[in-house]
């Protein structure tokens, strides 16, 4: 900096222009710039803060120093003596100046004869201008102070907070006289302004993942909203300066604590962005954290993010509870005050409220934070829980305890997700947060469908959903999937609220699988019937169908974003409508129950696990809930691996104990010829499935062996059988008409047909052929004798093939 002055006091000697000084002054500005980095590690807080504001200062004593030689030169005047002087503004006049914030600087002067102030404002203007300077700048006549601050109450606060920088100091003590009067001018109307204006900014900038530290809920402006009223009534300039009966030692300790975390992360924001930035924005926490020391991994971003939520809520709650003992804004009347000192009975005085009471007054706040407690909440608690929970506004109460920073003490089970970030991209709020605005959502439903279906719960249900809704998320933060922490953290509180084992039974199944409902309806194809089935089977009543349908709307709500519209409300309903119609049909929801849980072995396997996701979504969609209840999972790995490879066939032929034949096929197999070829085998069991990409699986039982002779001959009917349709003349086998059963209903995708007759040579052949000559496609067949009796069981795509043709399939069948 001395080099700086010693240099601009040789050009002012040289008489340079004004434009050789803005470069001079630009360069080193753009010198200082680059140090910024090593300067923030050296003192990151209101230090940093403190030294760059200082910088400016001295910018601006050269700027005025040098306006002032070039107009007067060796006649230059005292400064006291020139009736102009340059005062700081806002943020820059509390000296908490950030590096990319606009500098609000304020130039008064008196108007005298005599005085060319106007030269050498616009001298000192031009030459901050040109040495690039991001002013924010006023220029008053002291006499014009009070009117202008009476136009708009930013500026009227941003001039409380002018501090003498350079210039006739006579002339600041004229304006401190000003602001003298600016104090006393109307002070509860500008202090009722600026409440109203604080609120208003609350509600534009809420708590988010991405808060506005500036404007924000806990931001800087609840400090400055503190200083500016402290001011206006006290004439202080700190808040600190306060009476301690309004600020104690222990209050502001926190809060300068959390203030201070506040001051190094804004400069972090502006160095990690390179410009002006109030808004943590998630792209920019990586950085940020790591300009504040935290470890550069997401377990060190989830600390340094907690940690920013943690003292905002410090300082709404403190600046709230000081604004109010400053204002005595709030009406008594209408607000919730406080009967008790002691934490339970304020609990039970909240559950016992009516919802008009909410929010309730700063001074509740005040005695349920400073309320004695225990180290941990006791079993007392719980009634009082189950009462809140039966509050019709609950969310209300939860929303209280945020705000004092007790909801985590109050319900233990909630501790680990207090102010827990997500860093999804979905979520707006942090998951505590989030989890009371779901109760909120679900409190006050907008979706007339939802909202009749809630309406006509019982009480108890009410109030165990609400719980549900409550523990939904609180198993976030744990290593193991969250839903599964979910289900246990159901059944300690459960217990502890008296809920029934089979309330919790549900409950842990809800939590357990609280995404399906919103996942199922927006990816999956609503029009499958497999989709509804398998969704229906882990919600197999009315019941448990209306909790997931109020729990996923409460928790897609709670979001924060449009998550919850027109157009997922559509799909959610449509699969609520469709799966209330599927659990009527028991028997098919069993059947998927047990695919379901075959599936989950598969999934486990870590072969299956390699499989290109593509490939694994493909498998989980076949049609055939039997192909993975009758085969082990490693077999069902082992066929789809197969399948994934095959070019157009492939075959296996087992001859041990009894001969297996198991063939996959993309192209032609004529099974009518393969299976009459081989009518003088016993065939006892075949099962046919449909996989994917057009590829079928067949496997076929009879119980028998061939003979080693016959091995090449049955190698060769498999490759004729693959390779072209044959034309055969089978005779009819004798079937009468109740050996049929055909049921065209049986689903939505499947007809199915039963045969229950007697066993007979080429009867399978004949059925099969007669289905390839209507175009009928078999999506599963099951094929088993006994006794010589068949019992087969065929489901049949629903195309029009089949149900078109009814009477002709059992006319040809039965006709002789």
């Amino acid at each position: 900096m001395k080099n700086i002055k010693n240099e601009i006091e040789s050009l002012l000697y040289d008489n340079a222009p004004d434009f050789e000084i803005s470069k001079l002054l630009k360069a080193d500005i753009k010198s200082y710039f680059g140090t910024l980095d090593e300067s923030f590690r050296e003192s990151s807080g209101k230090g940093f803060l403190l030294k760059h504001t200082h910088k400016i200062d001295t910018i601006l004593e050269l700027v005025y120093k040098a306006a002032m030689r070039s107009m007067f030169g060796t006649y230059m005047p005292l400064s006291n003596t020139l009736p102009i002087t340059l005062l700081a503004l806002g943020s820059y006049g509390r000296e908490q100046l950030c590096v990319h914030s606009d500098i609000d600087l304020m130039i008064v002067y008196k108007e005298l004869p005599g005085y060319n102030t106007q030269e050498m404002i616009e001298k000192i203007l031009y030459i901050l201008w040109d040495a690039g300077l991001k002013l924010g700048h006023r220029v008053h006549e002291v006499s014009t102070l009070l009117e202008v601050s009476q136009s708009d109450i930013t500026i009227k606060s941003s001039m409380l907070e002018s501090r003498y920088i350079v210039g006739s100091k006579q002339l600041w003590g004229q304006v401190q006289n000003e602001l003298m009067r600016m104090r006393k001018d109307n002070p509860q109307e500008f202090i009722h302004a600026k409440i109203e204006e604080m609120a208003e900014l609350h509600k534009k900038y809420p708590m988010t993942m991405e808060p506005n530290i500036k404007e924000g809920v806990g931001g800087f402006r609840n400090a400055n909203l503190v200083y500016w009223i402290g001011n206006v009534l006290h004439n202080v300039t700190r808040i600190k300066d306060l009476d301690t009966s309004i600020v104690t030692p222990k209050e502001y300790k926190e809060f300068w604590k959390a203030l201070e975390f506040l001051f190094q992360i804004r400069s972090a924001l502006h160095l990690a962005a390179g410009q002006k930035e109030d808004r943590l924005r998630l792209q920019l926490i990586p950085e940020v954290s790591r300009y504040l020391g935290y470890e550069d991994s997401k377990r060190g971003q989830l600390r340094f993010s907690r940690k920013v939520i943690t003292h905002l809520k410090t300082i709404k709650l403190h600046t709230t509870i000081w604004v109010e003992e400053l204002s005595q804004y709030h009406n008594r009347e209408k607000m919730l005050l406080p009967q008790s000192t002691s934490y339970l009975e304020l609990i039970k005085q909240m559950s016992e409220s009516k919802e008009t009471l909410f929010p309730v007054h700063p001074d509740f706040l005040k005695a349920l934070y400073n309320s004695p407690r225990t180290p941990q909440v006791g079993r007392e608690i719980y009634p009082v829980l189950t009462k809140i929970f039966e509050h019709p506004q609950s969310h209300l109460i939860l929303t209280t305890l945020i705000e004092t920073r007790l909801l985590g003490y109050t319900i233990p089970y909630l501790k680990k997700i207090i102010n827990l970030p997500q860093f999804d991209g979905y979520h707006k709020y942090a998951v505590g947060i989030h989890t009371v605005k779901c109760i909120e959502a679900l409190e006050n439903i907008q979706d007339e469908r939802v909202q009749k279906i809630y309406e006509s719960l019982s009480q108890r249900e009410k109030t165990f959903i609400k719980v549900v809704t409550l523990l939904h998320d609180a198993g976030k933060g744990r290593k193991k999937p969250h839903s599964e922490v979910g289900t246990v953290l159901m059944k300690g509180m459960g217990e502890k609220l008296d809920l029934s084992s089979e309330e919790i039974k549900l409950g842990k199944n809800l939590i357990l699988h609280h995404l399906l409902m919103s996942i199922t309806a927006q990816r999956e194809d609503l029009h499958s019937e497999q989709t509804i089935l398998k969704f229906s089977s882990y919600f197999p009543t009315q019941k448990e169908l209306d909790f997931i349908y109020i729990l996923t709307y409460a928790d897609m709500t709670g979001v924060g974003t449009n998550t919850y519209n027109d157009f997922s409300a559509s799909l959610i309903r449509q699969l609520y409508n469709q799966a209330s119609l599927a659990i009527q049909n028991v028997s098919l929801l069993k059947e998927t129950s047990k695919r379901i849980k075959k599936e989950k072995q598969l999934e486990k396997l870590s072969d299956f696990k390699a499989l290109p996701k593509t490939l694994q979504k493909k498998v989980l969609k076949i049609n055939s809930d039997m192909f993975f209840i009758k085969n082990k999972p490693q077999h069902v790995l082992d066929i789809i691996t197969k399948a994934h490879h095959l070019e157009n066939h492939e075959y296996s032929i087992s001859n041990e104990n009894f001969l297996t034949i198991e063939i996959l096929r993309k192209g032609n197999l004529d099974l009518s010829f393969f299976l009459y070829k081989l009518s003088h085998l016993n065939l006892v069991h075949m099962d046919i499935y449909k996989l994917f990409n057009g590829i079928k699986y067949f496997r076929i039982d009879f119980d028998q062996t061939i003979k080693e002779d016959d091995s090449f001959a049955l190698h060769q009917l498999i490759e004729e059988s693959l390779l072209q349709v044959h034309d055969l003349k089978i005779a009819k086998p004798k079937i009468l008409e109740e050996d049929i059963f055909i049921d065209c209903n049986h689903s939505k995708e499947n007809a199915l047909l039963k045969l229950n007759c007697a066993d007979q040579r080429g009867l399978l052949s004949y059925i099969i052929n007669l289905f390839d000559g209507l175009s009928i496609d078999i999506n599963s067949a099951k094929i088993h004798t006994k006794s010589n009796r068949v019992n087969d069981l065929f489901l049949i795509e629903k195309n029009g093939n089949f149900c078109d043709n009814t009477s002709l399939i059992i006319k040809e069948l039965t006709e002789n």
